[in-house]
């Protein structure tokens, strides 16, 4: 199902992933180099939201938009610096994957932050009425990024799953059933972003991780997620951490073009979960670690990619960090991403002279 979703774009001379690879790519064997999505805030931004948020409205609403933009603007601009092929703002915009989506969506209602975990408090939303779509919840943000943007734009959207089991229900009777109507909910919202002309959208399913056997909810909402939806669009799922042997070869038969993974962080010790010849979708491949500050130095991220080359062939692997990169400190971010690049590009022209033979790496049947 997952190569029947992967159509012409607008350009017919360039079809699948080619219509992500920029114009002077110099490379034949093209490896595309992406983001998961969270990128560190500068520090001017938290700033700045605080005192907008702070009693006394010491920055107004138009100061407050003024600053987003700025910061959206310049996290763009520098996914495109370090070399990725798809960039995104970095979600200047949102604050908590859950919650941003939570505020936007007709019946949730927040009633105050929960303990999670050590000292740590999330403001855990509930839902007290059927969910309605209400307003768009991305589009702007889409259509700044884009509109800034010389590389084609990403839009990660957190996923009906995590949506809903990470949230107080009192309406649904069960987690699957409100998992479905937000799902309905998300394709009407991905349809307005490909009307805004978004082609790549990534659905994050995080809470898959924590109760794989729920595998089946998960495709059943990627099914309503693309009702609809035109074969030129570019879906991925992102699920970090966990036992990904509970969910393959299940996620097979899900509708996407990109499953990607968490891998660096493990060191590749799942990556055999995938090497059995069968594995259906594109490869998103973790290659640098979301979790340590510790930039890791190109020869080790062209051997991480490499780890890839042994499940898909080149033009079925998407080279991006584990994770989102907000916990870390701003440089070493853009240093883990300008390393990814270069590795990637590396191990390109290693493909084109030949010295690495894809089909040798590979370890499947």
């Amino acid at each position: 199902m997952s190569a029947d979703r992967d159509g012409r774009s607008g350009d017919e001379t360039r079809v699948g992933r080619e219509r992500f690879r920029p114009a002077d790519h110099p490379n034949d064997h093209f490896l595309l180099t992406t983001v998961v999505g969270s990128y560190p805030k500068p520090a001017w931004l938290t700033d700045v939201r605080e005192r907008h948020e702070a009693d006394g409205d010491t920055v107004t609403d138009d100061e407050w938009t003024e600053a987003i933009d700025d910061a959206s603007r310049l996290i763009t601009g520098e996914h495109e610096r370090a070399g990725l092929d798809v960039v995104c703002d970095g979600e200047m915009r949102r604050e908590e994957m859950v919650e941003f989506f939570a505020r936007r969506i007709g019946g949730y209602e927040f009633k105050g932050p929960v303990k999670v975990w050590g000292h740590n408090y999330f403001d855990k939303p509930s839902v007290v009425s059927e969910v309605t779509y209400d307003e768009p919840w991305l589009r702007e943000e889409y259509e700044f990024t884009a509109g800034v943007a010389e590389r084609p734009v990403k839009v990660p959207i957190t996923g009906p799953y995590t949506l809903a089991t990470w949230s107080f229900d009192e309406v649904y009777d069960d987690d699957a059933g409100l998992a479905y109507a937000l799902a309905d909910l998300i394709n009407e919202e991905i349809a307005g972003l490909v009307a805004a002309g978004a082609r790549y959208i990534q659905i994050d399913e995080p809470a898959l991780a924590t109760t794989p056997e729920d595998h089946a909810v998960v495709g059943e909402c990627l099914e309503r997620i693309v009702a609809g939806l035109p074969d030129d669009v570019r879906l991925c799922l992102h699920v970090c951490y966990g036992d990904y042997g509970e969910i393959y070869p299940e996620i097979n038969d899900y509708p996407i073009d990109e499953f990607d993974v968490e891998l660096a962080n493990g060191d590749y010790e799942q990556i055999d979960v995938f090497a059995d010849g069968d594995f259906e979708p594109a490869l998103g491949l973790g290659v640098v670690d979301a979790h340590t500050p510790t930039v890791e130095p190109v020869a080790e991220i062209e051997a991480n990619i490499r780890e890839g080359l042994t499940v898909v062939p080149p033009e079925k692997l998407t080279v991006s960090p584990d994770c989102g990169l907000k916990i870390l400190p701003r440089e070493v971010a853009y240093a883990k991403l300008e390393n990814m690049v270069r590795a990637a590009r590396n191990v390109e022209a290693d493909l084109d002279s030949g010295e690495i033979d894809p089909g040798a790496l590979r370890t499947g049947p």
